[in-house]
């Protein structure tokens, strides 16, 4: 990691919005003297973009999930800012590395089934302090038990409440399938066999809302549906904040210790931090503030994390092919789980080609103005998973790379 004085201390000052031919003007210039393709993160942006999440979390603790940023520099940089505190990782033996690197507080969003990693959870008293494990079905716990090796720390539990908006008796869903438990009364079931079991202490509920957080209310050239996820989302949150409320009283009747009630997500931090149920707010796509965060009607953030890619031919007019390319992101296949080509602004796929996965052909005016070793920038659909495609990401305040700093897989390290 290099730079560390100036990742630190730059950036600090939050800019207006700026306006694209601006950026690429900076970020060309910064990175005159690197060979792309490349990673960059603007921490102006992303300085921006974090002090924006934690004024609408209005005071409620923001946990930063990984999953969305995947280079243990940004997550530090993120929680060094007021208003976060602790990680969300995606899985156990993420948790456990962020947990030996000194991030005190990990809270581990979905349920695991790595044999090794509960072994060394419940061998290692530290480890168990530092990290909190997911369930949604008792039969987890029994396979916990079984994976424990002799280890006899206590393991700290969290139970997920499903959110999904059911109507018409359950024929209609809105939501992500998640856990099997969506009313009240079978968070408090399982409370209880957690309470019951020796080896577990039950620390916290977590209701992740993916249908009103990750879902755009504002899309371009779409209006009746953007008006019907409006809808859709509004009923939702009423929906929603009334069973969590009840829920967590549920829970809270068993387990009086209850440490923490997790909620929400970039695209509803102001919603869910308003509950009384919820203490804390989870949150990383706004940090780097990916495509599909772009149409939403409550909150609007700066692009923070881009990627470029050097022209190496010019095949005819109104035409560049880059090297690379084919970056898509999960979810169901489509045009929105893309990278778009931001700047220069104008250029767009071939539609008989698309992003390819050695290269990509762009049209559009501006693709004359191009030259061979020229850069063309591009905005990822989702935040986290183009740290799965660099090493490392040159850190960008005004219009010089400050420092460069592994993403995970240059530390070595593919989790998913």
């Amino acid at each position: 990691m290099t730079g560390r004085t100036s990742l630190w201390q730059a950036a600090l000052v939050l800019p207006a919005f700026t306006h694209p031919t601006a950026d690429r003007a900076r970020y060309d210039r910064a990175t005159a003297h690197l060979d792309a393709p490349l990673a960059v993160c603007d921490l102006a942006a992303f300085d921006a973009n974090a002090a924006d999440l934690a004024a609408r979390a209005g005071g409620k603790p923001i946990r930063v999930a990984s999953k969305s940023v995947r280079c243990r520099a940004l997550l530090e940089r993120a929680l060094a800012h007021d208003g976060f505190r602790g990680v969300m990782a995606f899985t156990l033996a993420e948790a456990l590395w962020l947990a030996r690197c000194g991030v005190r507080d990990v809270l581990v969003g979905y349920p695991s089934v790595d044999r090794d990693a509960y072994a060394e959870l419940a061998a290692d008293p530290k480890l168990a302090a530092a990290v909190t494990i997911m369930i949604d079905d008792p039969a987890q716990l029994a396979w916990i038990d079984a994976a424990r090796a002799g280890g006899v720390e206590e393991i700290r539990v969290c139970l997920e409440l499903d959110t999904a908006l059911r109507l018409l008796g359950g024929r209609l869903r809105f939501g992500a399938r998640r856990s099997p438990l969506h009313s009240p009364g079978q968070l408090a079931d399982v409370a209880r066999t957690v309470l019951r079991r020796p080896g577990f202490a039950l620390v916290g509920v977590m209701a992740y809302e993916g249908h009103v957080a990750g879902v755009g209310d504002r899309v371009p050239g779409r209006p009746l549906r953007s008006g019907a996820v409006r809808l859709m989302q509004r009923a939702a949150r009423a929906e929603l904040a009334e069973r969590r409320a009840v829920a967590v009283r549920a829970v809270r009747s068993v387990a009086p210790g209850l440490e923490f009630v997790n909620g929400g997500g970039t695209g509803s931090v102001q919603h869910t931090a308003a509950e009384d149920a919820v203490t804390e707010i989870a949150a990383g796509s706004g940090l780097l503030m990916p495509r599909l965060f772009d149409h939403y009607t409550s909150f609007r953030g700066r692009p923070a994390s881009l990627f470029a890619l050097p022209v190496v031919r010019r095949p005819g007019f109104g035409v560049v092919t880059v090297l690379g390319g084919g970056y898509p992101a999960s979810g169901v296949a489509g045009a929105d789980r893309l990278p778009v080509p931001w700047l220069p602004e104008g250029l767009r796929y071939d539609p008989a080609e698309g992003p390819g996965e050695v290269q990509t052909p762009l049209l559009g005016p501006p693709a004359d103005d191009l030259l061979v070793g020229d850069k063309v920038w591009f905005r990822h659909a989702k935040a986290g998973e183009l740290c799965e495609r660099f090493e490392s990401v040159h850190l960008i305040a005004d219009d010089h790379v400050v420092g460069t700093v592994p993403t995970y897989r240059g530390e070595g390290h593919a989790f998913l």
